[in-house]
């Protein structure tokens, strides 16, 4: 496949459903030659993860131990501290991190609350990490205001195909999702938009998942692919584990991000949550496929993770080391 100077953004489902159905070998090396066209080998970012407010979303995601629909056992607690995100941020950056993200468990940010978000992101910001934030719906004004505080990121996941969406949540509509990434773009922040796949999904919804996010006005400049962590009281984890639907096959992960990283050959392709489960060889095919992104350290808002000294002991093996250049899909949009 020839890789154009300008990524498409008008792949076809019927496209995509080829990529995935390629022979393995040959669908992960396509992938790994278009990672080195775009990106530096050997480079994986390294991000950390902080729960600003955990608990109470309003939500009902299906997948979420956040949510006050799930019985979790998580209890809803109050926005942290100024101060002490950015003592946690200042320690993720003593531990090799590039971008810091702060995530809320809210339908959206209250206005009550915008003054002290932008008080992180600014400091935050000054201590040259990049930011992130995800805290649900924003508005215009909202997307504005965090960008003229230094926001780097937004995330705000499409978390899996239109047709599927029903089944995973019911308190936000789809188009609300877009609505959100389309006041972020406007605001002139980066989006960060992925999803979760091992949710009981079809090979087809996968494909309609990623066609979501390839044929976006713009690429995401990062794209987290997460496989589902089944917590115990969440709709989509007591499926797993009683087993009416199945972990997805680590050979299919890898497929999705290969076929990710050939759709949007300058984003960030972020190996997010569900690593902690994953095999040293599943994650280093993870990485072979084009994912250039991790989190790092013990924990994801609130599930485990698997931790900065495995996560060294692996860099090692591979000959990994931390990202140092510039992002193609940020230097594009300057």
């Amino acid at each position: 496949m020839t890789v154009s100077p300008t990524p498409r953004t008008d792949w076809t489902r019927a496209e995509i459903a080829a990529i995935f159905d390629r022979p393995f070998l040959d669908l992960v090396t396509e992938a790994q030659d278009i990672h080195r066209r775009w990106h530096a080998p050997n480079e994986v970012q390294l991000s950390t993860l902080l729960s600003i407010k955990t608990g109470g979303c309003a939500e009902d995601c299906g997948y979420c131990s956040q949510s006050a629909f799930a019985k979790s056992g998580i209890k809803a607690e109050k926005l942290m501290n100024v101060d002490a995100v950015l003592s946690a941020a200042a320690e993720a950056k003593a531990a090799g991190s590039g971008r810091f993200c702060m995530g809320a468990a809210w339908r959206e940010p209250k206005e009550r609350d915008m003054d002290a978000l932008c008080t992180m992101v600014a400091g935050v910001k000054a201590m040259g990490l990049e930011t992130c934030m995800t805290l649900g719906m924003l508005t215009r004004d909202q997307s504005e205001r965090l960008a003229a505080a230094g926001l780097d990121y937004y995330n705000h996941n499409l978390d899996t195909s239109p047709e599927h969406y029903g089944e995973i949540i019911t308190t936000r509509t789809y188009q609300e999702r877009l609505d959100t990434l389309e006041n972020v773009r406007a605001s002139g922040m980066s989006v960060c938009c992925g999803g979760i796949v091992g949710m009981g999904e079809t090979r087809e919804d996968r494909v309609g998942f990623l066609h979501a996010l390839a044929t976006l006005p713009a690429h995401p400049e990062s794209v987290p692919i997460n496989a589902l962590v089944p917590v115990k009281g969440t709709a989509r984890g007591d499926s797993m584990l009683a087993g009416a639907h199945a972990k997805i096959d680590d050979l299919e992960f890898v497929r999705t991000v290969a076929v990710a990283r050939i759709l949007m050959p300058r984003s960030m392709v972020r190996l997010s949550a569900g690593r902690e489960s994953m095999s040293e060889s599943t994650q280093a095919l993870c990485f072979l496929a084009g994912a250039n992104s991790i989190f790092t350290g013990d924990k994801l808002l609130t599930t485990g993770n698997a931790g900065a000294g495995a996560d060294a002991i692996l860099f090692e093996k591979l000959g990994l080391r931390a990202m140092t250049s510039e992002e193609p899909a940020r230097v594009a949009a300057e």
